[in-house]
C-alpha cells in the first residue's frame, strides 16, 4: 500500500487456465492472479470507484469474505454511509491481511482458484447485488 504499486489487474484467464486438478473455476467473470508473493503481505489499499443515480442512497454497505475451500480466511466490512443522488464517488479501502501458515500458503499456490470471495452491497440494509470472484496465487515469478 505504501509503495503505490499495483498489484493485479482483473482479468479471466484462458479456459486452459481455468481448469486445474479437474477442478475449473466457478465464477463466470471475475478472476484475479497473484504471485505467491501476495499471500505474504500484511496491509493493501485498494480503491473503489462508484457511481449513485438520481435517487439519494441513504446507507451503502459492502461485506467481503474471502474463503479457501471451506475455510473462512479473513471477512471485511467497509461502510460507506450517505451517497447524494447523481454523483461520483471515490473510496479507498485498506484490507489488514491474516497472517496465514506456510502450509496453507502452498495449498493456495498449489490449488489456483480455489479461493474464492463473495461481495455483497447493500443499500439500506437491503441486498442489492452480490458478486463472486475466484483467485490464483501461482502467477509471475
Amino acid at each position: 500500500m505504501e509503495s503505490g504499486t499495483v498489484l493485479f489487474e482483473i482479468t479471466k484467464p484462458p479456459a486452459s487456465e481455468r481448469e486445474h486438478g479437474g477442478k475449473k473455476a466457478t465464477n463466470a467473470g471475475r478472476f484475479y492472479q497473484f504471485t505467491p508473493a501476495f499471500l505474504r503481505l500484511r496491509q493493501v489499499g485498494a480503491t473503489v470507484e462508484f457511481t449513485v443515480g438520481e435517487k439519494p442512497i441513504g446507507h451503502f454497505r459492502m461485506i467481503e469474505r474471502h474463503y479457501f475451500r471451506d475455510q473462512l480466511l479473513k471477512s471485511f466490512d467497509f461502510q460507506f454511509g450517505f451517497c447524494i443522488p447523481s454523483s461520483k464517488n471515490t473510496c479507498e479501502h485498506i484490507y489488514e491481511f491474516p497472517q496465514l501458515s506456510e502450509d496453507l500458503i502452498q495449498e493456495m499456490i498449489l490449488h489456483p482458484y480455489e479461493t474464492q470471495s463473495d461481495s455483497f452491497y447493500f443499500v439500506d440494509n437491503k441486498l442489492v447485488m452480490h458478486n463472486k470472484a475466484d483467485y490464483s496465487y501461482s502467477g509471475g515469478p
